[in-house]
């Protein structure tokens, strides 16, 4: 089920904030409130792909946080392992200090509302959502296991929910903020498809 165009489940958990301090009362929309968000999920913490997406996003952090969009991961360990998982080191399979928050789903009640789990190991599937600053989810990817998420494909996209806003453009395949996008009607396209030699 996508939940596209739907706005985004909420939720209060325990999480680890970005100044590294514990909640138990972590309010995903209240935090999240007239903002653009990334929520991920990753399925579990000490494992093998899931170091590299956490550290991916953190090492671009600074751009997500120059589009306004504030990043939440989440697995369904505890905040305690995942501060463990920030203190081991990078040989070791840790993570090191996250810039953004980690948050727990210990009873998977969020993966559920996400409808992001595994249909027999009960842990989430590395899923995004991109949020927009009214809490309508606008974008989804969702990968199984052995697959690790391309980050720049979320930065594009979120340049895209901004490029559209800001113009009423929409984006065509491949687009980035190097390109056009399309007018929206039938000679919008028609312009867009023989400038860019399609037909």
């Amino acid at each position: 089920m996508t939940l596209v165009t739907q706005s985004a489940p909420d939720f209060i958990t325990s999480a680890i904030l970005e100044n590294g301090q514990i909640t138990d009362s972590f309010h995903f929309k209240k935090y999240i409130s007239n903002t653009k968000a990334v929520l991920f999920f990753w399925p579990m913490d000490f494992t093998f792909v899931c170091p590299s997406e956490i550290i991916s996003f953190n090492q671009n952090y600074e751009e997500f946080k120059k589009r306004k969009v504030k990043v939440i991961g989440i697995s369904f360990d505890s905040v305690f392992v995942h501060a463990a998982w920030q203190k081991t080191k990078y040989k070791n399979g840790g993570i090191g200090p996250i810039k953004y928050v980690m948050a727990s789903d210990i009873k998977r009640t969020i993966q559920k509302s996400y409808f992001i789990e595994h249909p027999t190991l009960g842990m989430a599937l590395r899923a995004s959502f991109l949020i927009d600053e009214k809490g309508i989810i606008r974008h989804e990817v969702i990968n199984d296991l052995p697959y690790g998420r391309n980050i720049q494909e979320m930065i594009r996209m979120i340049d895209a929910l901004d490029f559209h806003k800001k113009n009423g453009e929409v984006c065509p395949a491949n687009w980035t903020t190097k390109k056009e996008g399309i007018k929206p009607t039938a000679l919008g396209i028609s312009k867009y498809l023989k400038k860019n030699k399609i037909i």
